[in-house]
């Protein structure tokens, strides 16, 4: 799983609300709400959030193993 936790932090440290993101059409209010819930977005939102915030992906997200309940098997794909 990706979490973006990362991400509202540094926003919280930065000042810089959600509803700044929308409003300056960074991502739309969707992806906000994907981001909330660590659900997958796209590579190019990634690219426009590093860049808004000149920053890294390391520092707006982390890879979480699943756990074994989580996890699907190759076939089940």
């Amino acid at each position: 799983m990706i979490a973006f936790y990362k991400l509202w932090d540094k926003m919280n440290r930065m000042g810089i609300r959600k509803k700044d993101l929308k409003d300056k059409k960074i991502i739309s209010a969707a992806t906000i709400n994907k981001m909330n819930n660590n659900e997958i977005v796209t590579t190019e939102t990634l690219d426009k959030l590093c860049e808004y915030l000149k920053c890294q992906p390391d520092e707006i997200l982390e890879y979480i193993p699943n756990t074994p309940a989580e996890e699907t098997s190759p076939n089940e794909e």
